[in-house]
């Protein structure tokens, strides 16, 4: 399997410096961070724990979708939101929460194996494993009739 590649540039110092990150894949192409878009209101840059919830999600509707398929059950559509909050922790910061909530529409299927199709797509995608040591990872699961 290949290797995918991100890249960060900053200039300055601290709080007044600017990043920008870039993907291989051009998605993201000198897209600005900073102080006032992690921390502040500022909605022209990202910031890690959103772009890190944005991972999680594609990472875990994919692990959902395939699991399905695997099962002989076809997804119509999944949409996943992951919302991760970053909290102070003595001088520095933790990431203690990313809840995962995941609303699908998958004829055929009942509500009991759906949750557990669910379950195990959040246990197994490869972003939860590498998450691992996020105190709490919940995940809400609602199947769209």
């Amino acid at each position: 399997m290949p290797e995918k590649k991100a890249s960060v540039h900053w200039e300055g110092a601290g709080k007044a410096g600017q990043g920008q990150i870039s993907t291989e894949t051009g998605a993201l192409e000198k897209y600005p961070y900073g102080f006032a878009s992690r921390f502040g209101d500022d909605r022209k840059g990202t910031n890690p724990e959103e772009i890190l919830g944005a991972a999680h999600a594609a990472c875990f509707t994919m692990a959902f979708s395939f699991a399905a398929d695997k099962a002989g059950i076809a997804t119509k559509t999944v949409d996943t939101t992951a919302s991760v909050r970053l909290s102070q922790d003595g001088d520095g910061f933790v990431i203690d929460r990313i809840a995962l909530t995941l609303k699908a529409e998958v004829p055929g299927l009942d509500d009991a194996a759906f949750q557990k199709l669910a379950a195990d797509a959040k246990a197994n995608c490869p972003l939860s494993k590498a998450l691992a040591s996020v105190p709490e990872i919940t995940l809400t699961a609602e199947l769209v009739k």
